[in-house]
């Protein structure tokens, strides 16, 4: 089973923001055909209150523990924000600021946004990709930012730009999905250390710490 976590970070509901997360999510589905495929979908204004306290205390609890684990146990993640002042919602970077360091290297990324305007579409190269870069996760080339106006009738060929992005954008990340070697989970029991080793290494700090204060 391959398994991809949506995450948006719409504050209402519906949302433009979760709106392009499921188009995206359909055109990976169908980059992926024959795959066997589940979308695990986390919806982050559902996580706020979660997040504050997590921020505070320094632990995750109940739902949002679980929306954590969906995210970090993926075998890819699309990662939908609204801009808002040229960058990434607060809400969005809190999910990120409170995961476990390291748990998303390696991991393949599709990164878009939505906004009112088209001029706020560089936010995505200037903020969210290097957030990424510094998780070290592996980012889909492309892109997708929705302006206010791609969201129009498809008649009018309004939205032709943004679909061939989608496309686009699924298509790389797909690629990358399918290119991960599949996840194995270590079972501490299926080859537990000796106890005469455990025993031995304490021996062993026991005395450096020995030497330390001797010294």
């Amino acid at each position: 089973m391959t398994r991809i976590a949506v995450l948006s970070a719409g504050l209402s509901q519906p949302s433009s923001t979760r709106l392009l997360a499921d188009r995206l999510a359909a055109a990976t589905g169908v980059a992926l055909t024959g795959t066997d495929l589940e979308f695990d979908i986390v919806e982050l204004r559902d996580h706020a209150h979660g997040l504050a306290d997590n921020l505070v205390t320094g632990f995750a609890a109940g739902a949002l523990r679980e929306a954590i684990d969906k995210v970090v146990t993926a075998d890819g993640i699309i990662a939908v924000t609204p801009i808002f002042n040229a960058s990434y919602s607060g809400l969005f970077k809190t999910f990120f600021d409170v995961l476990e360091p390291d748990s998303l290297i390696g991991k393949p990324v599709l990164i878009a946004a939505t906004g009112g305007t088209a001029r706020h579409s560089l936010a995505l190269e200037h903020a969210v990709r290097p957030l990424f870069a510094y998780l070290r996760a592996v980012v889909a080339p492309t892109s997708v930012y929705a302006a206010s106006e791609d969201w129009g009738s498809g008649s009018s060929g309004a939205d032709t730009g943004l679909s061939d992005r989608i496309l686009r954008a699924a298509g790389e990340f797909a690629d990358l999905v399918a290119q991960r070697p599949g996840r194995v989970t270590a079972d501490p029991y299926d080859e537990p250390v000796p106890f005469a080793q455990l025993l031995g290494g304490d021996r062993v700090r026991a005395d450096r710490r020995t030497d330390v204060i001797a010294t």
